[in-house]
Parts: C-alpha cells; sequence; structure tokens
C-alpha cells in the first residue's frame, strides 16, 4: 500500500503531463511508462555494475557502452532542461545517431518482455520543462521495491477516468482480487486472460501466489514456471500491451507471455487445451462478421456477439479440468437467442458450472452502467453440473454512482466465505441472498442463469383502512384546519 506523500507525488506528476498539453489518461500512463522502464534500464546497469566492482571483474554484455553514457537515467537528469530534450528527440553522430527514447525502444532482449512492445512507441512530451520536471520527479518515486513501485503504478492506472473502445474499460482491482481469492491459483496453473487490457488479472494472481503461497519460491521448479510459463496475456491494441508489460514487470512479474493479437481471429487459432485457469472480463459491446472470426469458435456458438464468442474461446483454450472466472453482461444470462442458449446450455450441460455471481450495475461506474455477473466453471467435456451457486451481490464496497466513494456495505467478504464453504449452502432458501440451484431446475427454465428467474420473493400483505375511514379522516383534519385558521384571524384583529 502507497503512502499519502507517494500519492501526492504521482498526482504531481499527472497533473504536470496535464498542464502540459497531454490530456489523454493512456497517452500519460504510456509516457510515465517509457520514463520508467528508461530509468529502469540504468538501474540494473548501475547494479550490475557494483556487482562486477565488488567481484574485481569487468561488466560484460552492458547495455549502455561507455560512449552511450549521455544516454542514461543518471547522466541526463543532471542536465539542464534543453540538453536533456535533446537528448530525447535530436540523434547525435557521436551517439550512434540514436536518442535515449530510440535507445529504449531498440534494446532488444536485454530490456525484458516490456522491450518487446516498443515498436509504434511515440515521445509524446512536446517542452524540455515538462520532460525536466517529469524526470525529476519521476527520480525521487521508491522505484526499488517490488510492493511499492507495483502499488504505484496501479494507482497510476486507477486514474484512468475514460472508457476505452471497442468496450474497454478497466475492472475495479477490489472485484479480480475476489475473484482471483475465489479461483485460488494453484502452484501448476498456466494463467491466461484472453483480452488482458492492462493485465489487472495477471497482477492480482501474481500477487496472490506472493502473499499466500510465498513458500513455492523456495522450489527452482516453481521459480522457473513462475518466471516463464505461469502468466499469458492477449490484447490486440499495442498501448494497452506496453502498460500490461510494464505493470507486471513491476509486479516481480518479469516474463510474461504477451501475445499482441486478436484472441477471436485466425492468428490465434492455434491455442488449444492451453491453460488451466482464464481469468477475464472480455470486451461485451461489439460485434464481428463471422469471416473476422476463427472458425472453431462459431462451431460452439454462432454469432457476431463478443461476449459468446469470448466464452466459446476460453472453453477451447482450456485444459480439461481447468477453470475460469469471467465477468460477462446480464444479456448472457438470460439472452433468448439460439447462440445465447446455445453457450448456456454448453457450459451447464456439457462442462461444469460452479457459481454465478450477480453484481450491481454500479459496479463499473464511471465507465458504463452495465449489469453484470461472474460465471465460474470448469471444463469437463463432460458435464458435471449438479448444483449451481447463486449470489445476489448488492455492495461492493463502494457508492454506485459515478462517485464510488468507500462506503461500509461490502458483500465481498460474506461472498468469500460462503464460497469457501459451499456445502453449507446447501441449506440455504431462495429468499435467502445466495442458494444452490439444481441442475434440473436450469435445464427446465431453458438454461437460464439470472438469479431473478430463481429467487423467491416473499411479500408482506398490507391491510389499508376503508376508503370511507379514509374519508372521514380527511373530514376531521379539514374540520381543525378551519378551526386553527378562525382562531388565527381572531388574534389579527
Amino acid at each position: 500500500m502507497i503512502t499519502g506523500e507517494i500519492k501526492s507525488k504521482v498526482d504531481k506528476i499527472w497533473d504536470d503531463f496535464w498542464t502540459g498539453g497531454i490530456s489523454n489518461p493512456l497517452t500519460v500512463i504510456e509516457q510515465f511508462t517509457f520514463l520508467i522502464f528508461i530509468k529502469q534500464l540504468d538501474d540494473k546497469q548501475i547494479q550490475q555494475e557494483k556487482e562486477a566492482s565488488l567481484l574485481g571483474l569487468p561488466l560484460e554484455k552492458p547495455i549502455y557502452t561507455e560512449k552511450q553514457k549521455p544516454l542514461r537515467w543518471s547522466s541526463f537528469k543532471h542536465k539542464d532542461p534543453e540538453t536533456m530534450f535533446d537528448l530525447f528527440t535530436r540523434p547525435k553522430r557521436e551517439l550512434d545517431d540514436i536518442t535515449a527514447f530510440d535507445f529504449m525502444k531498440t534494446i532488444g532482449a536485454k530490456g525484458g518482455e516490456f522491450a518487446k512492445f516498443m515498436k509504434g512507441a511515440i515521445f509524446m512530451i512536446q517542452s524540455p520543462k515538462l520532460l525536466d520536471k517529469v524526470v525529476q520527479q519521476i527520480d525521487q518515486l521508491p522505484l526499488g521495491n517490488r510492493d511499492t513501485k507495483g502499488d504505484l503504478y496501479e494507482y497510476m492506472l486507477s486514474k484512468i477516468a475514460e472508457a476505452g473502445t471497442n468496450g474497454q474499460f478497466r475492472t475495479p482491482r477490489h472485484i479480480i482480487n475476489m475473484m482471483v481469492a475465489m479461483a485460488q491459483p494453484k502452484q501448476d496453473d498456466i494463467i491466461c486472460d484472453p483480452a488482458c487490457g492492462t493485465a489487472g488479472f495477471l497482477v492480482s494472481a501474481g500477487e496472490y501466489v506472493f502473499d499466500n503461497h510465498n513458500d513455492w519460491f523456495n522450489d527452482k521448479t516453481f521459480r522457473e514456471h513462475f518466471n516463464s510459463n505461469m502468466f499469458h496475456g492477449t490484447e490486440f491494441d499495442p498501448s494497452m500491451l506496453r502498460i500490461a508489460a510494464m505493470n507486471l514487470q513491476l509486479h516481480g512479474m518479469e516474463t510474461p507471455a504477451l501475445t499482441g493479437t486478436d484472441a477471436l481471429s485466425e492468428a490465434n487459432g492455434n491455442v488449444v487445451d492451453a491453460y488451466t485457469l482464464i481469468l477475464a472480463n472480455p470486451p461485451f459491446k461489439g460485434s464481428l462478421d463471422y469471416d473476422e472470426v476463427e472458425s472453431s469458435l462459431l462451431q460452439t456458438t454462432k454469432t457476431k456477439k463478443t461476449e459468446l464468442l469470448f466464452l466459446s474461446l476460453i472453453l477451447r483454450t482450456l485444459k480439461v479440468g481447468g477453470r475460469a472466472a469471467v465477468i460477462v453482461p446480464d444479456g448472457v444470462l438470460f439472452g433468448s437467442s439460439n447462440a445465447h442458449k446455445s453457450i448456456r446450455k454448453e457450459i451447464v450441460e456439457n462442462q461444469k458450472l460452479d457459481a454465478v455471481i450477480s453484481m450491481p450495475s454500479g459496479v463499473f461506474k464511471p465507465y458504463a452502467g452495465v449489469s453484470t455477473a461472474i460465471l465460474f466453471f470448469t471444463k469437463t467435456n463432460s458435464g458435471g453440473t449438479d448444483n449451481v451457486w447463486f449470489y445476489d451481490m448488492k455492495a461492493d464496497g463502494y457508492s454506485l454512482d459515478d462517485k464510488r466513494n468507500a462506503v461500509k456495505e461490502n458483500d465481498i467478504p460474506d461472498i468469500l466465505k460462503r464460497y469457501y464453504s459451499l456445502d453449507a449452502e446447501a441449506e440455504r432458501a431462495r429468499t435467502d441472498q445466495s442458494f444452490m440451484v439444481p441442475f434440473e431446475a436450469i435445464k427446465i427454465n431453458d438454461w437460464d442463469l439470472s438469479i431473478n428467474s430463481y429467487k423467491e420473493i416473499i411479500y408482506k400483505e398490507i391491510e389499508f383502512e376503508l376508503p370511507a375511514c379514509i374519508i372521514k379522516e380527511i373530514e376531521e383534519l379539514d374540520i381543525e384546519r378551519n378551526q386553527a385558521l378562525f382562531a388565527l384571524k381572531e388574534m389579527l384583529k
């Protein structure tokens, strides 16, 4: 958790970008990300130089050569604003015709996973004064500690206050953490988010492992798995992919497997039975032409709707026995089209649907007011749904308006407690906030998964007085009013 002082420093950087003419939140974060990466490259070499010095050995394969020293953070941060800006914008022959920004873009494998996604990156800071301000402030941020720098970056990401395109918007961190806590990542899990955005789900899964299973890191096999094959993300937006890579890197996941492609396209068609856990909030504000969609997805459910296609994708890419926790719009739960019914039938009848959590419509404000739910299911290819646990979330700890201020009402602790002991839920009545629904009831109900289709409401009988009695009371009140008015007039004579 970062302190108020660090938050104030981040707020100041954000304000300086804004007043310096960069007002698009994603552009601000991307430029902030580039500068952090440049600082990290220099910090990495400084550490290597210290280790080499202690051992009395020359530094092998340095990131920066001696000739490129002016391009290093520790060098240019001491320069005047004009000189620093020139190093970022004007290639110089004595520096191999490369700028500090271009060096970052061409660093290659030595720069880690983030450097792989630098194609198309553009330096958007247009004034020496702004560059100097931001560099000096970033230099004061505590980027040496994994927890602090990860939380710092998350705080910067939380300042995005606009929805993206194609239905993209940021999933609230507490909702992500709840889903990860319910999924309980395992030591051998291969985790994927097929529409990873800023990689919030992958970051949360990694943090869950750090916080709950730190002893796993004593095992060399697990360390290698964690650092190479545990985390996978797919994202077609290059800017988002860069932000995701940096977010993961700052949270201690140095080499996640990130892919820059459209998850629903033929380019991703070779990914089959690959993952054991999928965590996702895929885009659900759009439709695609059939010829844009990988053909096998249409065999599960022939549709153009992205929210249904992503469920089909998840089923294809999960290994048998793999679990999924996926946010879907309410329409997926009760839609009457053949496509809606077929994907629900597939999940309930041929796989194992574990739980449906209905969330209030304000959860995604200020981005959107759409009502959503979370589906938890396991891929079996042989059925297995006996009873499905339904929970009617009414509060998530924040006000359900655009302000999203913290409030006392919060169902998340109760959700986690009950989900961890589902056997006790069997006795709950359908008038309760959570309850079990058997497979047959869902089948008879045309595979409907909306909680309102199963929740029972007890109506209290209210007795009203007869009209004649009400009229009599009105007449008595009228007499009292006239008497009071007469008394007032007498007092004024």
